[in-house]
């Protein structure tokens, strides 16, 4: 069993910030930032990937409702609404989630950058991944 499941059927207890039929929120236990939420699905999958779409759209209604709702409540500036997928991406507990981080300043924990990649040629990388 996983960490997030045994937290769904309180068998460990948290914070619930939010509780459905189909999809939960707890306080994130490390809170990067005030109001640190992660959202996720009562049923078990690894992440967005192997995730069914049902689940998906269930999840990211919540996570729209509930973003509004904890920047709203904490005055934040704005958050990061961010999911890894795989341990290269940093996923740390295989069961789908979605963090819902509020942002207040350049200064807060969290830290987001971009660095630039090689030059890539984008009508290759269109030619590749386009549907």
């Amino acid at each position: 069993m996983c960490l997030f499941c045994d937290i769904i059927e309180k068998k460990i207890p948290s914070k619930f910030v939010y509780e459905d039929e189909k999809v939960c929120a707890i306080l994130d236990i490390s809170q990067v930032t005030y109001g640190h939420t992660l959202v996720m699905p009562k049923k078990h999958c690894t992440n967005i990937l192997e995730a069914d779409e049902e689940t998906v759209v269930n999840l990211a209604k919540v996570v729209h409702q509930l973003s509004k709702h904890i920047v709203n409540k904490t005055n934040a500036k704005g958050c990061n609404i961010l999911s890894n997928c795989g341990e290269v991406a940093g996923q740390t507990i295989d069961h789908f989630h979605i963090h819902i981080i509020p942002r207040f300043g350049e200064d807060d924990a969290a830290s987001f950058r971009f660095y630039p990649s090689e030059e890539l040629d984008l009508d290759e990388v269109l030619e590749t991944i386009k549907i």
